[in-house]
């Protein structure tokens, strides 16, 4: 299958992301959010990305007036019909992504791809809720999307090898790197990652030293870009702790227990650079 046209669902930081990853590649998109706002403010930030981009000399203006002809929003699902591909990429929710699912798998040709942007839910459980299980996949993207190099593509129990083929190309086409995955909490980076982060904050709750010399020495021990604490703020505190959550229950281990500071934080509202304060203050 060859994808022309990509729909989105979410106007939001991943959807945006998304979309200017598309549309930068040559290939149409239709972004679709519940509100016309959401939907203008995410054109509007890859417009701005843009410019970044321009002004580093990586994109020319012609490029950038291309790029943005290519994109569409939309506060209506039937405009997602022209997709070969459609990816769900709303907030982390369970019940949430089934009643989407739902919806535009009833609106959607048969024929149609859907993939979710999903960083921690099952990709069967997900497939199981459309008439399409065959043909739905985890496509799940890095933030900031334009950026990062990497897509996990999550095959669920039901996933054909035509419809993994399929993303995997399209993940090459965006410049990016796939790699097959197959279905489990948190998936590859996740399940790595978010135990690190929750880690770091027993670490911290037991004062074995501060949240900057905690940073400090992953990144100089270990040669990461960003400190933990540093990343639980710019991913959100409670993103992190919803997947160690999700964890907890899947595998039933208790080696995924929540830090108790983590929740703490989280209950005080203490999110992290969204809400301008975390770990650290913004």
């Amino acid at each position: 299958m060859t994808i022309q046209t990509v729909g989105i669902i979410g106007a939001g930081t991943m959807g945006n992301g998304i979309a200017q990853a598309c549309a930068v590649s040559g290939i149409s998109v239709v972004m679709v959010d519940i509100a016309q706002a959401a939907v203008d403010k995410g054109v509007a930030t890859v417009s701005a990305s843009l410019d970044r981009l321009i002004k580093k000399e990586k994109m020319t203006a012609a490029d950038k007036d291309a790029a943005m002809a290519r994109i569409q929003g939309s506060t209506n699902y039937e405009d997602l019909k022209k997709a070969q591909l459609v990816i769900e990429a709303a907030t982390e929710n369970h019940a949430l992504k089934v009643k989407i699912l739902q919806q535009i798998d009833g609106l959607l040709a048969p024929e149609t791809l859907i993939a979710t942007n999903t960083s921690s839910i099952s990709i069967t459980q997900l497939a199981a809720v459309t008439q399409r299980p065959e043909r739905f996949v985890g496509m799940h993207f890095f933030n900031p999307v334009p950026m990062m190099a990497l897509v996990e593509i999550i095959r669920g129990l039901q996933t054909s090898d035509a419809t993994h083929d399929a993303v995997h190309a399209l993940a090459l086409q965006l410049g990016k790197t796939p790699i097959t995955v197959k279905n489990a909490p948190g998936f590859v980076v996740n399940r790595i990652l978010v135990p690190m982060i929750n880690e770091a904050f027993f670490v911290l709750a037991e004062g074995l030293a501060t949240p900057e010399d905690i940073d400090a020495g992953m990144k100089l021990g270990c040669n990461h870009p960003i400190g933990p604490l540093a990343l639980a703020d710019l991913v959100g505190l409670d993103v992190c702790l919803a997947v160690m959550e999700v964890y907890l229950h899947e595998f039933g281990d208790s080696k995924y227990r929540p830090c108790p500071l983590l929740k703490e934080m989280v209950a005080a509202g203490r999110l992290g650079r969204k809400t301008g304060r975390g770990v650290y203050t913004y």
